[in-house]
C-alpha cells in the first residue's frame, strides 16, 4: 500500500463521514450519536472502497460494507442505548448507488427522443445494465443491514404481538 492510497481511502472516509453525519442530522438521530452515524458510513464506505480497490465486484464490496455497518451498528446500539436504525440507515446513505441510478434515469430520458435511439440503438441495453446494477446494489444495502438486524434479535417472532394483546394466564 502506498501513502497515495492511504490518503485517497482517509479523504473516501472523511467525505462519508460528512454524508452519514449529515444524513443523521435529517433523520433526525440524537445530538450525541450523529457521530456514530458518520464513523459508520466512514467506515462502510472506505471499506467498500479498498474491496474494490483489490478487485472485489461492486455487488460484493457493497453487501461486505452494507454488513459490517449492520453488524458494528448493532454493538453501537447496545453502547449508546438507541436503536440501531438510528446509525444503520444515515450510514447507508453512503452507499447507494446514485451514478447508476442517475444514468438509468439520464437514459431513460434519451430514449423520448427517436433520433438518439436511431443514432444509438445500444442505449436500451445499457439502460436496462445501469437499472438492473442499481436494483441489485439496493438490494444489497437491505440485504446487509437486516443480516445484522436479524442475527442479532432479542425477541422471538413468537413473542412479538403484531399489535393483538396478549391475555394473561391466570395462576
Amino acid at each position: 500500500m502506498t501513502i497515495d492510497f492511504i490518503f485517497r481511502v482517509l479523504f473516501d472516509f472523511g467525505l462519508a463521514f460528512v454524508v452519514g453525519f449529515c444524513w443523521g442530522m435529517l433523520f433526525g438521530s440524537p445530538t450525541r450519536v450523529l457521530w456514530i452515524a458518520g464513523l459508520l458510513g466512514g467506515l462502510g464506505h472506505s471499506l467498500r472502497f479498498v474491496l474494490l480497490a483489490s478487485g472485489t465486484g461492486l455487488i460484493t464490496a457493497t453487501l461486505i460494507g452494507s454488513v459490517s455497518i449492520g453488524l458494528i451498528g448493532i454493538y453501537c446500539a447496545h453502547k449508546a442505548h438507541h436503536p440501531p436504525v438510528v446509525f444503520t440507515m444515515p450510514a447507508c446513505i453512503t452507499l447507494i448507488p446514485g451514478l447508476y441510478a442517475y444514468r438509468t434515469m439520464l437514459g431513460c430520458i434519451k430514449l423520448t427522443d427517436p433520433a438518439t435511439v436511431q443514432h444509438n440503438p445500444a442505449i436500451i441495453g445499457q439502460i436496462g445494465y445501469n437499472l438492473m446494477l442499481t436494483m441489485s446494489l439496493l438490494f444489497t444495502l437491505a440485504i446487509g443491514i437486516s443480516i445484522a438486524a436479524l442475527l442479532f434479535r432479542s425477541k422471538s417472532v413468537r413473542d412479538i404481538n403484531f399489535g393483538k394483546k396478549r391475555e394473561v394466564e391466570s395462576v
